[in-house]
């Protein structure tokens, strides 16, 4: 849930209001409304463990949103190192610490959700 509310200083923290001028009305409302759609989405996921985290883990409906959810994190795990180029992070302090960091985040939550669903 944290990670859904570090998508509320994405505009600032990136420049939105400059870095997007250049964009069609279309792209500029596609980055904003889609951004909030994700950190709405990754949000509930947050929810979800922490109201029905017993349901996830004993009933096959658990299992089957366990395995949707493991795969939702190890693409993006995935989409962490052939999505985003280094160039992005390499020999950059705070944005090195912040890949390792949400890497770390990504391997752990799809190992949760893939063991979750395999036992």
């Amino acid at each position: 849930m944290g990670l859904a509310l570090v998508h509320i200083i994405f505009p600032k923290y990136f420049n939105w209001k400059e870095e997007l001028k250049s964009l069609s009305l279309i792209n500029k409302q596609m980055m904003t409304i889609h951004t909030f759609f994700i950190a709405l989405v990754v949000f509930l996921m947050g929810l979800l463990c922490l109201t029905s985290a017993t349901e996830l883990i004993e009933t096959r409906l658990g299992k089957t949103i366990s395995l949707g959810l493991a795969i939702f994190w190890s693409l993006r795990l995935i989409i962490q190192f052939l999505g985003y180029s280094p160039k992005l992070w390499k020999g950059k302090r705070f944005e090195t610490i912040i890949h390792i960091l949400f890497s770390g985040l990504w391997i752990y939550l799809s190992i949760i959700f893939w063991m979750n669903y395999i036992n």
